[in-house]
């Protein structure tokens, strides 16, 4: 069932790659720029989270990229009580497959989960976010270049605009949002960022973790052969 499953969600972009057509933008790396991470936190909390949950995410993780408990309840909590508990949503999965065709998923490792050969999964998320446009035929009104047919409407619109798929299959703004094209693609390389912290908010500390490690075993390296070679003078 679960390959089933897996194999459904990636059906449309293993379709458009066996036709060449799908290409994926760069997403902008958002690592370690805790102002734009907390603004992708913001829109995420804002945009995301009254029909996607991330329940394997905390927030007090929030902490990791600068935020105080103060500040994590006072301005991203909208549906917990306490700072510790994870990021769920009060919507049932029976009303959502109801409403949409299919319970919308749980986004905490979406980021991770979306990488391919393709891409990477920010790479996806950013030129997915970026690529709805109004298809009257869906039920949503809403449809999207890089995932064809999608149950989900398009939540940022209102901050995009609305685009129109032209006969040459290229993306067509056609009433501006609340943002213009550049600020908006900002907006968008935020919300992955944050998106990508939270499939592992432990990767920076990680990383530095690693590079301190490699630092002390170049160091012992150094002196594990001058001890070496103080032992072995005398023979050679």
């Amino acid at each position: 069932m679960k390959k089933l499953l897996f194999a459904l969600l990636l059906a449309p972009v293993l379709a458009y790659a066996a036709g060449g057509e799908l290409h994926l933008d760069h997403a902008p790396d958002r690592t370690g720029n805790n102002v734009a991470l907390q603004h992708g936190a913001k829109l995420f909390v804002t945009y995301c989270l009254s029909c996607h949950s991330a329940s394997f995410m905390r927030y007090n993780r929030l902490q990791g990229i600068g935020l105080t408990d103060k500040q994590i309840v006072d301005g991203y909590m909208y549906t917990a009580d306490k700072v510790g508990e994870p990021m769920t949503i009060a919507m049932r999965r029976d009303d959502a497959k109801q409403w949409f065709g299919v319970p919308p998923p749980d986004l905490s490792l979406e980021a991770r989960a979306r990488a391919s050969e393709l891409g990477s999964g920010a790479d996806w998320l950013y030129t997915y976010l970026r690529s709805f446009y109004r298809d009257d035929s869906r039920p949503t009104g809403w449809n999207n270049v890089v995932f064809p047919n999608v149950a989900m409407p398009h939540a940022l619109w209102q901050l995009q605009g609305e685009q129109v798929l032209g006969a040459d299959g290229k993306l067509k703004l056609v009433k501006p949002g609340q943002l213009s094209p550049a600020k908006y693609d900002a907006d968008v390389a935020d919300l992955v960022g944050y998106l990508q912290y939270m499939g592992e908010p432990a990767a920076q500390t990680r990383e530095r973790l690693g590079i301190y490690v490699l630092l002390f075993l170049s160091g012992f390296l150094v002196l594990a052969y001058a001890l070496k070679r103080e032992f072995w003078k005398d023979i050679h």
